[in-house]
């Protein structure tokens, strides 16, 4: 076909879907005029599948939630359909050109996150209720496939690290600002800031746990002297901005999660060597159960309740004995730990727990804030969780996943003598360090908000070892020969 008749041919279709859509707007049919939006996207999707997923990024802080939209079952717009249609695109993919790299499928961390899938789909066949499991799983592939396994592949541009970086925390500073906006109305009271950032996210937990994973990120790129001047001073802005946000969500979880980190810090700035961080925690859990009863009594009579005041607010987070959200958890921990009890093995199937929970509540431990219909979260923990879904195999494949990304990470900073690869390997698993230790007290990979993040950064860590540490490596080795 001569040019000539290329041009003749696109002016024809064009001209033609005017005429077309023309009448069946005029007939008040309006989705015909979506249909060159989702040609791009389709194009997008088949050449350009990278651009695609950094795009989901930059749209997850702002994507909004909708509830009950079909059996009680919620989505995220427009991340999730997004998501969804990577994962088909990226199935079809794998059966035409099986250009997944073998250093990934083979990598610890990689195992581990099959291992993890695969008791899932054990667990699903068995699950009391099969359709949630089943649902529940493609929702979790859809955010481990992109942001995970095409993510790894997206990572071997190291720019692309920076990138992700930035393209999450963007518009979750358009998020904060609204966020504070907000709240200013109410005085920054304790009580609203639960809920002033809805409806970009759903509660003041999700909130922080999102904030928490980008501190240590920006910290570290405000010292990245791979950046020049001025980008490490927008960078330590946007450190600064994070932090009078986290301050602001009166999120307690995520301001232990941020101290936790911290200490891990300071064990790998210090160099204390592995055993004796293992002996320490031996000893504190011995001296734990030797003196729980003292401990629980001491904890018991703390009745500081949540508020405004910042050290006041600090006491609560041990208040177990009046605090409504401190006593809530430890109802739907307990609830977890006796339903683990009856279904050891195999759990009760994974996305289950919110529908099979209440049976196990106890009267003497519900709260006011208590219910039995199953709509106010899940088991507050993503450790709990998978043990009474999954049985203590789930539990352990998700351990699995945190130890062989910190031990990744932890060998990549010891071994490596380039600053950049060890700047940016050390604020990446401090940020997911505060996601491990939030997850003891909240859950929140079943959303896109915390899932796009801490997959995305696990890939991060892989990418690294695989395709820059390494290489890195092997080039000092021949320099040094």
């Amino acid at each position: 076909m001569t040019e000539k008749n290329k041009i003749k041919w696109v002016y024809g279709i064009v001209f033609a879907f005017i005429a077309i859509n023309t009448v069946l707007i005029a007939n008040e049919f309006y989705w015909a005029a979506t249909i060159p939006v989702a040609i791009i996207v389709l194009l997008i999707y088949i050449f350009s599948l990278d651009k695609l997923i950094l795009l989901i990024t930059f749209l997850t802080p702002l994507a909004i939630n909708v509830k009950d939209i079909y059996m009680g079952y919620s989505i995220s717009l427009p991340t999730e359909p997004l998501m969804f249609g990577v994962l088909v695109i990226f199935i079809f993919k794998l059966f035409y050109d099986n250009k997944l790299d073998y250093k990934v499928l083979k990598h610890p961390i990689s195992i581990s996150i099959f291992l993890y899938l695969f008791w899932m789909f054990i667990t699903s066949i068995t699950s009391q209720l099969p359709i949630v499991s089943f649902k529940f799983i493609i929702s979790r592939l859809w955010f481990i496939v992109p942001f995970y396994f095409i993510g790894t592949q997206i990572f071997k541009d190291k720019k692309n690290i920076r990138k992700f970086f930035w393209l999450y925390t963007l518009p979750l500073l358009i998020v904060i600002g609204y966020t504070i906006i907000n709240h200013s109305k109410y005085g920054f009271l304790e009580e609203p800031a639960h809920w002033v950032m809805t409806p970009f996210y759903n509660d003041h937990t999700a909130y922080g746990a999102a904030i928490s994973l980008f501190i240590p990120i920006f910290f570290g790129l405000s010292f990245d002297k791979h950046y020049n001047k001025n980008l490490r001073i927008i960078s330590f802005i946007v450190f600064s901005i994070l932090i009078v946000a986290i301050i602001l969500s009166f999120s307690r979880a995520a301001w232990i999660s941020l101290i936790f980190a911290f200490i891990v810090y300071l064990f790998i700035v210090f160099k204390i060597k592995f055993r004796w961080i293992l002996t320490t925690i031996i000893i504190i859990t011995a001296i734990f159960f030797s003196f729980k009863f003292e401990i629980l009594d001491k904890l018991e009579k703390n009745k500081q309740d949540s508020s405004t005041n910042f050290i006041e607010h600090i006491e609560s987070i041990s208040n177990i004995s009046s605090d409504a959200s401190n006593l809530e958890r430890i109802n739907r921990w307990q609830s977890a730990i006796r339903m683990f009890k009856e279904k050891p093995f195999l759990g009760w199937g994974p996305g289950t727990y919110q529908f099979e929970y209440a049976p196990f509540q106890q009267s003497k431990e519900k709260t006011i804030i208590s219910t039995n219909a199953g709509n106010k979260g899940n088991a507050h923990s993503e450790y709990l969780g998978p043990l009474a879904e999954e049985g203590f195999i789930g539990m352990l494949a998700v351990f699995a996943i945190i130890i062989c990304t910190i031990y990744t990470a932890l060998r990549i900073i010891i071994e490596t003598k380039n600053k950049e690869i060890k700047l940016l390997t050390l604020i990446v698993i401090l940020s997911l360090i505060t996601y491990y230790s939030h997850g003891f007290l909240n859950n929140f990979l079943d959303t896109d908000k915390a899932s796009v993040p801490f997959w995305g950064l696990t890939a991060i860590i892989v990418a690294i070892d695989i395709y820059h540490h390494k290489k890195i490596s092997e080039t000092n080795i021949e320099v040094t020969d």
